[in-house]
């Protein structure tokens, strides 16, 4: 997006990209079906983006979901709301919308190099340009510009080239980075070897969960999740990563409470448990009146005392309040996004670095995080957009 908007306005612009081929984490993105931003109204829009709301609100209200979309259609891209306001190409897929792109970009004279890993170095001379270092398969090849733009991703799918291993690079260049976390990733559970084996790849649909983050305000969110052999993952859980996450890390642990009757009050689901059983089991009981079977009645099981199974109020407290206790974040690599970046703090308000005047930044490099649903692209666009316009600036005070 920077590209685009800096070529737009006359700049000569190359693209540098590590990979054999460019917008490979975008690709990934679409893999499942493109969702691209989401339709919601722009007040509640912000708010999915937390503590850096005040900071990513002026760049999405200049370039947010509602442009998003009018610039997929001027690709020649149609675009529908689904049924939980997402936003998707009409096809679904990522693929073609990326090839319309490029080809603009390239019509627009952008060059695009791939297979170029940036050494890190970016020193600027006495008349004011840039010497920028890449390794390439034939060698070390350099590069002299008038400014910078790094969108090098944040830490999560390194494979796809977002490693992260920019971080120590601007440090060393006094820049203030937060330490790259997991975000919208999947969290490690103590199961006992028996539940492991027989619910792992189970899914949990229709389930609401909740946790309560360090100023006291409870975070609830409605949807579905899967266990694992490790914990547990999937949109619910990861609607909720940032504050079990920072739970973790300020006790050590952190609790989820899962809801698996929310369709129900806690006064019905106690007298549903309550109900004479006659020669029913337990379990036989739990199914037939409240639909508790399967993965829902091992975790009962699982996270449960024997004493709560056999008190009526304890164990319709525990159907709408299961406590599951988390003990740690999975891997970076493995979530969908990460948290921390380049700081705001070390940014001006075209994001360029205050350090390394001349050097923007923009995309999940910086310190921001958001939920799935289209948030994570539309800020990544926008912050693009926000840099290349504080390029022009810079080359055009």
């Amino acid at each position: 997006m920077a590209a685009e908007v800096l070529s737009q306005a006359g700049v000569s612009v190359e693209v540098f990209d590590a990979m054999p081929s460019v917008g490979r984490k975008f690709l990934m993105a679409g893999k499942g079906g493109m969702n691209i931003t989401h339709s919601e109204a722009t007040d509640t829009f912000v708010t999915r983006y937390g503590d850096r709301q005040t900071q990513l609100q002026p760049m999405l209200q200049a370039f947010g979901a509602e442009q998003l979309r009018e610039w997929i259609h001027g690709l020649g891209v149609d675009t529908f709301v689904g049924s939980s306001g997402r936003v998707f190409p009409a096809d679904m897929k990522a693929a073609p919308l990326l090839r319309a792109w490029l080809h603009r970009l390239r019509n627009d004279g952008v060059q695009v190099h791939v297979r170029h890993r940036w050494t890190g170095a970016c020193e600027r001379g006495t008349d004011g340009s840039f010497q920028t270092a890449f390794t390439t398969p034939d060698g070390e090849v350099s590069l002299r510009c008038d400014a910078v733009v790094l969108a090098l991703g944040g830490g999560s799918w390194g494979r796809l080239g977002s490693d992260g291993a920019w971080v120590p690079w601007l440090q060393a260049q006094g820049v203030e980075v937060a330490p790259l976390q997991p975000s919208n990733c999947g969290f490690e559970c103590a199961w006992s070897e028996h539940f492991r084996e027989r619910f792992a790849g189970e899914p949990l649909k229709s389930v609401s969960a909740s946790c309560v983050d360090a100023k006291g305000i409870r975070h609830a969110r409605h949807g579905e999740c899967m266990v694992t052999a490790q914990g547990i993952e999937g949109g619910l859980i990861y609607a909720l990563s940032a504050p079990l996450r920072e739970q973790i890390a300020r006790e050590g642990s952190a609790l989820l409470e899962l809801d698996l009757a929310p369709g129900r009050d806690l006064a019905r689901v106690t007298q549903e448990v309550a109900h004479p059983r006659g020669s029913r089991s337990l379990s036989s009981h739990l199914q037939s009146r409240l639909g508790i079977t399967g993965v829902r009645a091992g975790l009962l099981r699982e996270c449960l005392s024997k004493e709560a199974f056999a008190n009526p109020q304890q164990l319709a407290a525990g159907i709408k309040a299961l406590p599951l206790r988390l003990l740690a974040t999975r891997p970076l690599d493995e979530a969908i996004s990460s948290a921390g970046g380049v700081c705001f703090g070390a940014l001006d308000a075209g994001l360029m670095l205050r350090a390394r005047p001349g050097v923007f930044c923009a995309g999940e490099m910086l310190d921001w995080e958001a939920p799935t649903g289209g948030y994570l692209l539309t800020a990544c666009f926008a912050t693009g957009r926000a840099a290349a316009l504080g390029v022009l600036g810079w080359l055009n005070p």
